[in-house]
């Protein structure tokens, strides 16, 4: 009878055994085997991302040249826009230059924009975050800040050969610093305990009590440019509920994030080019 029943027990014996060893290894030895696990399972990440990528190609494919034609119209009038968006932030970039030598005050951060696509989308209730398909060979370092067109993205926490791990905004690991559109006082930003199918938030503290935010009017929450990491100015959401902490010093509240944070299929790293400063 005993030895049935330790031929039945014998899997959990051995997964309780592995467990026991793994809790015990060096900390070098976990992360050495974290990352070369890590790298052997990113080509299969990549390759999916390009079948991804090759099964869209051939679907617009299908598409009649009406619509090919109405949808190069509109590229063309982005191009457009986009051209006369950059002549005005050629002439701000002089004009804050200007201001700089002319008030003595230390240059922000310089960063080279590194486009890179979405491999995969990890979430879940304890972190969000995901894989693109650059890493270290295209110089991405940990710490620089992921962008696209509305605003914060995340940050990189991981950096392999071919790829590199976003920790996203929405992610509870994720903290920075942030300001009231138009106000100068920092306060504190946390992403949130988001699950998979609503949407995207975040948290506040430390908020002023002279902050009022609603849904109905609510406040657009950017970055203040402090911890060296985010330029200032970058969007992350709207304050859309704000209440008395405890000690009843600040208010805190939560945050409406953007909706295609959960769809973005492309991303823009902003690679600093003094990572010393």
């Amino acid at each position: 009878m005993f030895p049935k029943r330790f031929d039945q027990a014998r899997p959990f014996v051995t997964l309780g055994i592995i467990l026991l060893g793994w809790i015990f290894l060096p900390l070098a030895v976990k992360s050495f085997s974290r990352a070369t696990f890590f790298e052997i399972q990113a080509p299969l990440i990549v390759a999916d991302s390009f079948v991804r990528d090759l099964q869209t190609f051939w679907s617009n494919k299908a598409h009649s040249k009406e619509e090919l034609l109405k949808a190069g119209k509109e590229v063309s009038g982005l191009i457009a826009a986009y051209a006369s968006s950059n002549d005005r932030i050629a002439y701000l970039d002089a004009e804050v230059l200007r201001l700089e030598n002319l008030l003595n005050i230390p240059s922000m951060p310089d960063f080279r924009f590194e486009p890179a696509r979405v491999a995969r989308r990890d979430f879940s209730g304890w972190w969000q975050r995901m894989i693109i398909r650059k890493g270290s060979n295209y110089g991405i370092t940990v710490g620089a800040p992921v962008v696209f067109a509305g605003g914060v993205v995340g940050r990189i926490t991981e950096v392999h050969r071919y790829t590199s791990v976003v920790d996203l905004i929405t992610s509870p690991t994720l903290r920075l610093a942030a300001t009231v559109s138009g106000d100068t006082r920092p306060i504190s930003y946390q992403g949130g305990l988001n699950n998979s199918f609503t949407s995207p938030r975040g948290t506040v503290d430390f908020v002023p009590l002279d902050v009022y935010a609603t849904a109905a009017a609510s406040k657009h929450l950017v970055t203040s440019g402090l911890g060296g990491v985010f330029p200032p100015g970058l969007s992350i959401g709207d304050i859309t509920s704000l209440e008395s902490s405890a000690d009843g010093l600040f208010k805190s509240g939560e945050v409406q994030l953007d909706q295609r944070l959960g769809t973005l299929t492309e991303v823009t790293v902003l690679v600093p080019l003094n990572p010393e400063e």
